[in-house]
């Protein structure tokens, strides 16, 4: 009777369980599983973490993190997911949507902030998303609310240590970065991951409205480990928003101020099932302060991604300019406006596919990136006074007085030297990347990466018209990772093969410890940071087609027998080292951030201009080949090096619970170690260049002399920023400053005798600035804000280099629309 009994017991719980398991598996396999990994900023897990599936506005499932910091959710819905995650002395963390399937995994881990005031992951510093408390790089993260209610990029960039930004004009004019030192040629800059910079590092940023961007990375010093040429002295990556919404949304900007400028912008994005979108239109116009400077710009934007399979995603993202602006050149110099017309088209293009295996520890990427960009420059009258030189009329502008910053003055007529160009910079790029985490504290990663790169430019005033083609391939083998959480470690390498000057290495290795963790308290939480890195840079179209070796090869009949006896060469690769340190000091849990670094930066190898002269003298090329007269007058060699040195510091405070501000300062020591230039030669042998009026005064018409500045870089920079936010209104002001630097009028030979008389000696030449705009807003409606942006509250006239002025003081007032959405 017992074993019957036990029998039966035994029968039935096995049926039981059996009927269980089908239930279990039944189930299961209609379910979407999100598995991840909740850590703190610097990868420690967090157990206990409350892990809520949001899908809409409602929370449909629950994890909780285990002895690991893992968690498991399951639910049979299918859609659009956010995770929104919660642990003891945490802030509660809001995450990226994504697409879930039934029976689909997916992987989404968590990084959950103390009391984070800014945003928190990098992707530029180390090629994967990684929390910055463990990068040991010096980097700045601009925010989507930084680029509102400004018409361009320019000033909420300025908002970071160690960046100066020149403008030659108002709105619309060409505008140039230069980051710790280094030239304005030596940015990398990124757009969704697309190389967006000319051929040989020219990047406009003038050109470039806030229409799509929807935040941006700025990396302070060489990283050629992962990008390749170019990126000598920063990277700057751009990103296009990313459609979140269940509902379409709809957002209308319109506004309008003074100088005749306006604007309207249109944007709609979404999601629909495996399918996010985003697309933006904008149209922006201005008269600026100066006659024959009208200005205006066209941007369309785009950001589509799809879910192709489960852990599969591609995207496809567009950004396209068009913008038109006038020619006034340096006015103050000219005292009339040139009647020209600067026009450019840029387009910036990728498809991306991504994929996530084996948990989330192996990712991989592939991206064809596409650079269509034009420029073309039209004179369409000369402007001033006719005057007969050396046969040829030449037009003059009105008589000025040009005054430097330094107190000297020169008065006079200066030549327009106008012309017109056409110039082409294309590029056809694929990138491979694969990482791969080996365990929670140690990642690979390797890339690949090729460049078909073409370009042109072409004088037609001056019967020039080259075309050049580089095809380019770059290998990447990098390891990231930490050891207890504490010491943060990342070394890696690249080889590139650059069509022009051949292979170059470009080794880095970064170091950061933490000896104090973050916590809410008086001061826990400090970062010790140091990196070494190198980088590359290849010329621009205009530097190549001027090199020594091209002039050599086009001009001279004995062209090849020449080239191999004076071993004249291609231009090489121009080079940048630079070592950092600093430290990271976070006060009352995050509430207060001081962070202060050094940086010791070498670039040489440098390509510059080397006249007839120092051709003869320093390279051995004889006067048949290098003279004035039918020969090489001036041609680009690698002679140039300087240093550039200096301090960055930068505090951020959450002052008030409605109150944020942030400053920084730094302090530039660059000085030019190396130059055979034509000014820098003759003032080493007591006879440079001068002014006749400025007897005994050597200038540097060209370029810097030995032992100067170099030009445009000035040794004190600062800026800060304040905001006042409560729930339906917003009120900041924000600064840049700069102290005097040194510069050149770039007049040589250009005064009404064809005479040096409108030079001016380099040191301290162009005026400092202070640069003050504020800001408000109002939310009239959940679905209307008004705001309005005044802009150079001080009307200074000197921010952008000698002879160029500034806007003046500008107001603007608009409104944006927001409808649908949920």
């Amino acid at each position: 009777m017992k074993e019957v009994g036990l029998r039966s017991i035994t029968k039935f719980c096995a049926e039981i369980y059996t009927l269980a398991t089908m239930f279990f598996l039944a189930t299961s396999a209609h379910a979407v599983i999100v598995r991840g990994t909740v850590t703190d900023p610097l990868g420690a897990v967090v157990i206990g973490a409350r892990v809520q599936l949001i899908q809409g506005q409602q929370a449909i499932a629950l994890g909780v993190t285990n002895v690991d910091g893992v968690f498991e959710i399951r639910s049979t819905a299918k859609g659009r997911f956010r995770l929104l995650t919660s642990a003891a002395t945490f802030t509660p963390g809001i995450g990226k949507d994504f697409y879930g399937n039934v029976t689909e995994v997916v992987s989404q881990n968590v990084v959950l902030e103390i009391a984070s005031v800014t945003e928190q992951v990098t992707v530029t510093a180390t090629g994967i998303e990684t929390p910055i408390q463990q990068t040991s790089a010096a980097l700045s993260l601009v925010s989507y609310d930084a680029f509102l209610g400004r018409l361009g990029v320019i000033d909420p960039l300025r908002q970071a240590p160690g960046v100066q930004f020149v403008q030659q004009g108002q709105l619309g004019g060409v505008t140039s970065l230069f980051v710790r030192g280094g030239n304005s040629t030596a940015n990398k800059v990124l757009i969704d991951g697309t190389t967006a910079e000319d051929v040989g590092g020219t990047f406009d940023f003038g050109t470039v409205t806030q229409t799509g961007i929807a935040s941006a990375e700025l990396y302070r010093g060489p990283n050629s480990v992962l990008y390749g040429s170019d990126a000598g002295a920063s990277v700057v990556s751009f990103n296009t928003p990313r459609g979140e919404s269940v509902k379409p949304v709809f957002v209308y900007t319109g506004e309008g101020g003074n100088f005749s400028t306006y604007r309207n912008q249109a944007e709609v994005s979404g999601t629909h099932q495996k399918l996010d979108y985003y697309a933006a239109f904008s149209r922006l116009n201005s008269s600026n302060a100066l006659p024959l400077d009208e200005y205006h710009s066209v941007t369309e934007a785009a950001n589509l991604g799809y879910a192709l399979i489960p852990g599969v995603q591609a995207r496809f993202t567009l950004r396209n300019g068009v913008s038109a602006s006038g020619l006034p050149g340096a006015h103050d110099f000219f005292g009339i406006s040139n009647n020209g017309k600067e026009a450019d088209q840029d387009l910036y293009s990728g498809l991306t596919l991504e994929s996530s295996s084996f948990g989330d520890r192996w990712h991989n990427l592939v991206r064809y990136g596409v650079t269509r960009k034009r420029e073309q420059i039209y004179q369409y009258a000369y402007n001033g006074t006719p005057v007969d030189v050396f046969g040829f009329t030449e037009y003059f502008g009105n008589v000025v007085t040009i005054r430097g910053a330094n107190g000297y003055s020169a008065t006079g007529q200066t030549d327009f030297f106008g012309s017109n160009s056409n110039s082409s910079s294309n590029r056809d790029e694929l990138f491979f990347q694969t990482d791969f985490a080996f365990s929670h504290h140690f990642t690979g990663l390797g890339s690949f990466r090729y460049e078909d790169e073409r370009g042109s430019f072409v004088l037609p005033d001056y019967g020039e018209n080259e075309k050049i083609e580089r095809r380019n391939y770059e290998y990447t083998l990098q390891f990231q990772g930490d050891i207890k959480n504490r010491l943060f470690y990342s070394a890696g390498g690249a080889v590139e093969k650059n069509h022009l000057y051949g292979i170059a290495g470009t080794p880095r290795i970064g170091l950061a410890y933490i000896p104090v963790r973050i916590s809410n308290g008086w001061f826990r939480g400090t970062k010790l940071r140091a990196s070494a890195a190198t980088g590359v840079q290849e010329p621009t179209l205009a530097l190549e087609f001027q090199s020594l070796y091209k002039q050599v090869l086009e001009s001279d009949p004995n062209a090849a027998a020449d080239i191999a006896a004076y071993k004249i060469r291609q231009p090489t690769a121009q080079r940048s080292r630079s070592y950092d340190i600093g430290v990271d000091q976070n006060i009352l849990g995050e509430r207060l951030i001081l962070k202060a670094g050094y940086f010791h930066n070498v670039f040489d190898r440098q390509l510059e201009g080397v006249d007839y002269h120092g051709l003869n003298e320093y390279f051995g090329i004889p006067t048949d080949i290098a003279n004035p007269d039918g020969g090489i007058y001036e041609a680009y060699v690698n002679s140039l090096a300087f240093r550039a040195q200096g301090a960055e510091m930068e505090i951020q405070w959450q002052a008030l619970k409605h109150l944020f501000v942030r400053g920084g300062y730094t302090y530039l020591d660059a000085v030019v170690k190396q130059s055979f230039a034509s000014d820098a030669v003759a003032a080493n042998e007591g006879a440079a260049t001068t002014n006749p009026n400025l007897p005994g005064i050597a200038i540097g018409a060209l370029s810097p002399l030995v032992g100067a500045r170099p030009f445009r870089r000035p040794p004190h920079t600062g800026f800060f920023a304040a905001q006042y936010s409560v729930s339906k209104f917003s009120v900041g002001m924000t600064g840049s400053l700069a102290s005097r630097s040194d510069d050149s009028t770039f007049l040589d030979f250009a005064d009404l005798n064809g005479d040096n008389t409108l030079l001016l000696p380099n040191r301290d030449l162009d005026f400092g600035y202070a640069k003050l705009d504020a800001h408000a807003s109002v939310a009239a409606t959940r679905k209307l804000t008004l705001f309005t942006q005044l802009d150079n509250l001080l009307g200074q006239q000197h921010i952008g280099p000698i002879g160029y002025p500034a806007l003046p003081f500008t107001a603007r007032g608009g409104l944006t629309y927001r409808f649908g959405g949920e």
